[in-house]
């Protein structure tokens, strides 16, 4: 059965915004669980903690691929190698270049996905596994670098455990979550989503922790940033707007084994 274009359109814009609240949730959530469990437990051990999210995404995709839901796909492995090393100086960089992450980060997966045809589950099957090893390889030399404690010192307590497991738990939700809004939207839409995130975080973190890393300077950097998203959501509303010769413009699109487009595929499974 056609949709008419309409029914298309409302569809889209249906799924777009079910993907861009489960980034801000899942994103938003974690950071939060991360905060309370370096700050409030100390447990202060960043890399092998994203080693662990990437190793508990691993299990996510072993399990949907046993169910069915993910196709079988290539992606060769000298472009697995080089998207960890991109992504795990990405996610170490984060601090230091938010503009390098989001837009260099945007850029790469999108021609991963592209290139290889490859769904949201299917890239994180290829390449999760991989970042979960050289993160858990690496990860605790790191972090004894960066704090000089070693993470089997780490004095564990059922609500550190717990907290633990609550943070890999929501990491699969933001891994996921991720590559399906690269797989959506375009890179100034990516870039907004992230402002907004970090306008929620910082808010959340100044309810939730105090006035830490709160100031003038930050609260006038939210109020430009939320005008700049006002701005942006009605230029690309109109006619002629970015969204709008995203949704009306007749690509072809890459077929996968099932006959399905994969920009199909992106949507049915946000």
């Amino acid at each position: 059965m056609i949709m008419p274009p309409a029914s298309k359109a409302d569809s889209k814009a249906t799924l777009d915004a079910a993907a861009w609240a489960f980034n801000i949730v899942t994103s938003v959530g974690i950071i939060l669980v991360n905060k309370a469990l370096m700050a409030t437990y100390g447990f202060r051990f960043a890399t092998t903690l994203t080693g662990l999210h990437f190793a508990t995404t691993t299990l996510m995709t072993v399990v949907l691929r046993w169910m069915g839901h993910i196709q079988s796909s290539h992606l060769p492995a000298s472009e697995i190698l080089k998207f960890v090393i991109f992504a795990n100086f990405s996610i170490v960089g984060m601090n230091v270049s938010l503009m390098w992450n989001s837009v260099g980060f945007y850029q790469y997966v999108h021609f991963l996905q592209k290139k290889y045809a490859l769904g949201s589950f299917n890239l994180l099957g290829h390449t999760a596994p991989v970042q979960a090893a050289s993160l858990l390889l690496l990860g605790p030399f790191v972090d004894y670098c960066l704090t000089n404690k070693t993470v089997g010192a780490y004095p564990y307590s059922t609500t550190s455990v717990y907290f633990i497991i609550l943070s890999c738990t929501i990491a699969i939700g933001t891994n996921l979550s991720q590559f399906i809004c690269i797989g959506r939207f375009s890179a100034l839409t990516f870039q907004v989503l992230g402002h907004m995130k970090t306008i929620l975080i910082l808010t959340l973190g100044f309810i939730f922790f105090g006035k830490e890393g709160l100031n003038l300077h930050v609260v006038l950097g939210m109020v430009i940033a939320i005008l700049g998203m006002i701005w942006y959501g009605n230029a690309s509303s109109k006619p002629g707007g970015t969204e709008t010769r995203t949704i009306s413009s007749p690509h072809p699109k890459p077929q996968n084994q099932n006959g399905l487009s994969e920009s199909s595929e992106l949507d049915e499974k946000v």
